[in-house]
């Protein structure tokens, strides 16, 4: 790998950690001063994070399918973020420990005089919640070590057998990943107002993670194309179907969000209105409209162009305002669940996202050492083992 890459990873891991320790301390503060509310910002930026993470995977396993061209310049980003998924299971411990303030069905006096609550307890409970979460990261770990493990062995071996192992394990893993962040979603995020439900909020909240982490490798790619190994594999070609892939997302996440919004406002029942009537009075209507012209209308317009979706600075800046923009509609979807009396930012929520993205950055980084920064063409390792193993 480019040694000047490799010096500036390490600085940047460093600072990351430093500043992931800084604010993860000062939520230990925060427990101390108020509990509940920074167990509160702890879940919101533990959700925004691992919406990254199993975004870098599901863009992985969906790279692996389709053997786009475009995937090789991206593809090792995507492992690096997918591998920071052991480190979101240790992050999740405060979550399991704060169930009882975070969730209304994991309080058994809330439960007890809630007769729906009573009716959803055989899936809503504490050892079942645990006993999926645990599953879950087994499953996510697992996938993406053995996806991974099979990469770096296409670098240097090549061999249609392999590729053919790493598709199938990809499809089988794009069907693992699909159930199971649909369960995760709905445990995590929806169970925290467990009287309303909605068939459309698991994907929705999965695909706004595939959005962030695919914005996160486009401005990350973009900032380090003049680079090597860089330079030569990031042309104007892959710049190009890299900002259709994300217009397509930004416009798959759009259409999900819309359609439960038409179809819960539009059917107007008292147990479905009352979670957009929360994100939609005292200040945080504002917010809304904010996501709206930010994190969809503005990014559309722009990539529309293909001026921009073939310029690294251009896109690189739309994929910037996206990924920033995510912080917000995560902070949309899950604030207004706990904190029932309008719009409210505490110091606890810049800490716990400043925090757990420090610690999530620094992994991020140190994979990224592991491997060389541009993945081998299958055709490469297959015609030129030699070369492969040199470069790789």
């Amino acid at each position: 790998m480019n040694p000047n890459l490799i010096a500036a990873f390490d600085r940047a891991r460093r600072i990351a950690l430093i500043v992931g320790i800084a604010g993860l301390a000062l939520c230990v503060v925060g427990l101390i001063t108020d509990s509940a509310q920074t167990l509160q910002s702890y879940l919101f930026a533990y959700l925004y994070w691992a919406e990254i993470g199993l975004g870098c995977l599901g863009f992985l396993v969906i790279q692996f399918v389709v053997r786009g061209t475009w995937g090789l310049a991206i593809r090792r980003l995507l492992e690096a973020g997918a591998l920071t998924i052991p480190l979101l299971a240790a992050l999740f411990v405060p979550v399991l420990f704060g169930m009882g303030t975070l969730y209304p069905w994991a309080r058994p006096e809330v439960v007890a005089n809630n007769p729906l609550l009573q009716q959803k307890n055989a899936y809503l409970n504490i050892p079942f919640f645990v006993v999926r979460a645990v599953l879950y990261f087994a499953i996510w770990s697992g996938l993406a070590y053995a996806l991974r493990r099979l990469s770096r062995r296409m670098d240097t071996e090549g061999g249609f057998g392999l590729s053919q192992r790493l598709r199938n394990l990809s499809v089988l893993g794009a069907l693992l990943l699909t159930v199971t962040a649909t369960f995760a979603m709905t445990d995590w995020a929806m169970s925290l107002e467990p009287e309303w439900s909605s068939t459309i909020y698991a994907a929705l909240v999965a695909t706004g993670g595939l959005l962030a982490a695919f914005a996160l490798v486009i401005a990350l790619l973009s900032r380090w194309r003049a680079d090597e190994p860089l330079a030569g594999a990031v042309t104007p070609a892959v710049l190009n179907d890299l900002g259709n892939l994300l217009l397509a997302v930004l416009l798959m996440w759009a259409y999900l969000a819309f359609s439960q919004y038409l179809i819960i406002w539009t059917g107007n029942l008292s147990e479905e209105i009352p979670w957009y009537v929360r994100r939609l009075d005292g200040g945080w209507q504002a917010v809304a409209l904010l996501i709206v012209v930010l994190h969809f209308a503005v990014p559309f317009v722009l990539l529309l162009s293909p001026q921009v979706k073939r310029s690294g600075p251009a896109l690189g800046f739309v994929a910037a305002l996206i990924l920033v923009m995510h912080v917000v509609d995560t902070f949309w979807l899950v604030i207004p669940a706990l904190r029932q009396n309008g719009f409210a930012l505490a110091w606890t929520d810049v800490a716990a996202l400043v925090g757990i993205g420090g610690l999530w950055t620094a992994l991020f980084l140190w994979q990224l050492k592991q491997s060389p920064l541009l993945a081998r063409s299958e055709t490469v390792a297959v015609t030129h083992p030699q070369e492969a193993a040199a470069n790789g």
